[in-house]
């Protein structure tokens, strides 16, 4: 089986166990680490497959599980680019986040950004099981929206949409065509159709939780920074609040987003269709959601 496969069916991590984990994976150092120290961490597991995914004893079993998880795709057992690794999101996404809550006047300036954006998430995604859907910012050009409220948490509204819509487009022939499903062993059943539908509408959740709270806060933070004295002396120090405040909300909620949700997921046999249950006795199966 799969090592990452099965650390996460064997883990039954709590929702703070997994922020836990995805804060050790989402080291920057696991951008960097080298292909010769990444094969020999995954020869070590494959040649310990009775090693416990819970014996953090071992140092070396430890470190590891890090680089294995951080780097190789749970699905296909490939090396990811480094540039697309989930600890790559953060510095990646955070700068075109900001840029995407920047008040500008012209359509290109705000156009750009979000193009960025969209262009890095197709990659991202596709690599990590994924694909992209474009849909560009124009609703605020168009409409002149007098609501000061909406017209605030309009970048931060749009921004969590885009997200959703870049994994529901991407991923939509899941619910036709199913994803593999597998019993604990690592097994594979059939394909689920049903299974497939779940993982889409997961990953399409935590993406909005992401990025949707990743824009509003720093626009929240800017709306009443705007009113004090401090503001008005250093007109400056907007950018300054707002590129902090985006890092710093990113930074937290990224691990919080990856762990919403088990990488692999569970599923109820009983929900799963017809043909998937005749095909196995177990009760339980699992599936790779993504990231």
């Amino acid at each position: 089986m799969e090592p990452n496969v099965r650390y996460w069916i064997a883990g039954r991590q709590s929702f703070i166990q997994r922020v836990l984990q995805w804060t050790e994976l989402l080291d920057p150092t696991n951008l960097v680490v080298s292909i010769e120290k990444i094969e020999k961490s995954r020869q070590l597991l494959l040649t310990n497959e009775d090693a416990s995914v819970h014996d953090l004893e071992d140092q070396r079993i430890q470190e590891a599980w890090k680089r294995s998880l951080s780097t190789v795709h749970p699905d296909n057992s490939k090396l990811i680019p480094g540039p697309f690794r989930p600890a790559a999101l953060l510095p990646f996404t955070a700068p075109m986040v900001f840029l995407s809550l920047v008040s500008v006047k012209s359509l290109k300036s705000m156009i750009l950004p979000q193009f960025s954006f969209c262009t890095y998430s197709t990659a991202f995604n596709i690599i990590n099981g994924n694909a992209s859907y474009l849909f560009p910012r124009l609703l605020e050009m168009k409409f002149a929206l007098k609501n000061i409220l909406i017209r605030k948490s309009l970048p931060a509204i749009i921004l969590a949409q885009v997200s959703a819509v870049n994994v529901v487009a991407s991923r939509s022939f899941e619910p036709m065509r199913g994803i593999e499903v597998m019993d604990k062993e690592g097994n594979v059943i059939g394909y689920s159709r049903r299974a497939g539908t779940k993982a889409v509408k997961d990953t399409a959740t935590s993406r909005v939780v992401l990025f949707g709270t990743s824009a509003l806060i720093p626009e929240v933070f800017s709306y009443f920074y705007k009113r004090t004295q401090l503001f008005l002396r250093y007109p400056w120090s907007l950018w300054t609040l707002k590129l902090s405040c985006t890092v710093l909300v990113m930074g937290l909620m990224v691990p919080v987003s990856f762990s919403i949700f088990p990488q692999i997921g569970r599923i109820q046999c009983s929900k799963l269709e017809k043909e998937i249950q005749s095909a196995t006795e177990e009760s339980e199966l699992f599936y790779n959601r993504g990231v």
